[in-house]
């Protein structure tokens, strides 16, 4: 095997051993940071529906509360609740892996009413009020998915429906009756912000960002492969090739060949060198031996 081929071979095998490594490491890191990246954005996503909730309640309640239709007909737009999950769904166009619930014990709405792992959430909600979000994951019938849940407290103004049915508007009596979304109280944990994520959309980011970093490992080792290959080529094969071109005709008694030509201080100078003094000491032994 030829020089080069060995020269090959061996970065060949040192750059695999190191890719290896790279990817075991890499993998992990990459997968933890693309769920970072995915709760980030759930963050982002609940914090902006928790300002849509209070937006609507704020200021666009009272405002609907003075329109002849809101005496006359029950809208929805005027409920935290149906804000934030409208202002979700517009959201979920860019986002269409990502799902959004508010979900209660005991809702007005029944498409609102908790599952039971969501019925879990509250009641951990419930029990550690001054608790931050709860980030978790869980198995579906679809596979995993990756959540992230806050707390929704009952304030003053929802008691205005959600109190009793004597002090609720008509037109809530009317368009979902009496029977469920009351008895709430004041500062009362009544269910959660819950978004939900499955975990392929993460595991999916960490393969991409860690088949794009394998790409260019493998691009970068090429080039470097390429430029060495180049470099010894021109600055090792080639003057070794022509030394042992001019030694190869020497050694079959031509002596006619010029001095091999030294160029700097390296090793292969220092052969050459070595190789000139040799091959005058021959020239100067056979002239001796004709005389």
């Amino acid at each position: 095997m030829k020089l080069l081929a060995k020269f090959n071979l061996m970065l060949v095998i040192l750059f695999g051993a190191g890719l290896l490594l790279v990817s075991q490491l890499s993998r992990g890191f990459l997968e933890n940071n693309a769920r970072e990246q995915v709760r980030q954005q759930a963050k982002l996503m609940i914090s902006s529906a928790r300002s849509t909730r209070d937006y609507t309640e704020e200021e666009l309640d009272p405002l609907l509360e003075k329109t002849p239709d809101h005496a006359q007909r029950f809208l929805p737009q005027t409920i935290p609740f149906y804000a934030a999950t409208v202002t979700f769904n517009h959201l979920r166009k860019d986002y269409p892996d990502y799902t959004y619930k508010e979900a209660a014990l005991n809702p007005t709405n029944p498409r609102d009413r908790a599952d039971q792992w969501e019925a879990d959430i509250i009641d951990y909600f419930r029990d550690h009020t001054n608790g931050p979000m709860l980030f978790g994951e869980r198995q579906t019938p679809t596979g995993s998915s990756i959540y992230l849940a806050q707390p929704i407290v009952a304030s003053q103004g929802c008691l205005e429906c959600h109190g009793s049915p004597a002090n609720a508007p008509p037109t809530e009596i009317s368009t979902y009756g009496s029977a469920n979304g009351f008895g709430w109280k004041a500062n009362e944990v009544v269910g959660a912000q819950i978004v939900s994520v499955p975990t392929e959309v993460p595991l999916a980011i960490a393969r991409q960002a860690f088949q794009t970093l394998l790409l260019y490992l493998s691009v970068t080792f090429l080039v470097t492969l390429a430029v060495i290959d180049v470099g010894l080529y021109y600055i090792v094969i080639v003057p070794l090739r022509k030394l042992s071109a001019t030694a190869d005709l020497v050694s079959k008694g031509d002596l006619s060949q010029p001095e091999f030509v030294v160029k700097g201080k390296d090793e292969i100078a220092q052969v050459a060198g070595s190789f000139n003094r040799m091959y005058v000491s021959l020239i100067k032994a056979m002239q001796m031996l004709e005389e």
